[in-house]
């Protein structure tokens, strides 16, 4: 019902920076609405886990372990969401996934995800 499409993973020495992009198109019409959307991530062997989220009011929140690196920002107009990750080290290294919650028209707030994109920190 919602479609994700991320995009800006690759490969980076450790200090370096990338920008992840993700852009939500409303496939069906039973969704009345896009809530909060983010970024997690899973690295090799372990589970996923939340980066950064961030509400169509625009308000943040991030993993400890991210805070002060990332930065998560939002358009609301183009239902973009969008990871500034700088001073990446390698422990950062994953598979990045975007998800945003979608409203239908019954009142439900459903999650949606992306097909996500790897990041690779070398050292």
């Amino acid at each position: 019902q919602v479609q994700l499409v991320e995009s800006g993973g690759g490969l980076v020495q450790a200090g370096g920076s990338l920008r992840l992009s993700c852009a939500a198109s409303r496939v069906s019409r039973t969704i009345s609405a896009i809530n909060a959307m983010g970024w997690y991530r899973q690295a090799p062997g372990k589970q996923r886990e939340l980066v950064a989220t961030i509400t169509s009011a625009l308000s943040a929140n991030y993993a400890d372990s991210v805070k002060g690196r990332f930065t998560i920002s939002r358009d609301n107009a183009k239902n973009s969401v969008y990871l500034q990750m700088n001073s990446l080290k390698p422990e950062d290294t994953a598979v990045y996934y975007c998800k945003a919650e979608g409203r239908n028209l019954q009142g439900l707030v459903l999650p949606f995800w992306g097909q996500g994109t790897q990041v690779i920190v070398s050292s």
